[in-house]
């Protein structure tokens, strides 16, 4: 499983691990899209996205952020992600679906990432974990 909760007082807090960056960065959205919503599976909607940071940590979080004002904002739900990082520049493609009441209800409303703890580890043989905290 390439993310773990692990426990926390008040909030959500995910150990995600992956062989990559950019399977970090994905990873770390699935996790978050999946508190959020069990029923994840539509590819009928797909939305592109452009960022670009200070630093990987940063980058971490300003995606994980413009991907929950996205999901919010065009009433989306969210399944599947691919990226693409070059230096401080993200490039994603998301896809998912309009959000359904019936078929989406039911998760835990993230109302935003934290910055606190977020930080990315280069483990053995290039091998990535970061801890996020959602805030909810």
């Amino acid at each position: 499983m390439p993310f773990t909760e692990l426990e926390h007082t008040a909030d959500i807090l995910v150990r995600v691990s992956a062989s990559s960056l950019e399977h970090l960065f994905a990873e770390s959205a699935n996790a978050m899209f999946s508190f959020m919503h069990e029923q994840r599976e539509g590819r009928s909607v797909m939305r592109k996205l452009s960022l670009e940071a200070a630093d990987m940590d940063a980058l971490l979080h300003d995606f994980l952020s413009e991907l929950l004002f996205v999901a919010e904002v065009d009433n989306l739900v969210f399944s599947d992600i691919e990226v693409s990082i070059s230096g401080p520049t993200l490039q994603a493609t998301v896809y998912g679906e309009p959000f359904d009441p019936e078929v989406h209800a039911g998760g835990t409303e993230i109302k935003g990432i934290s910055y606190y703890g977020l930080q990315i580890r280069e483990e053995q043989d290039h091998h990535f974990v970061v801890e996020v905290l959602f805030d909810v």
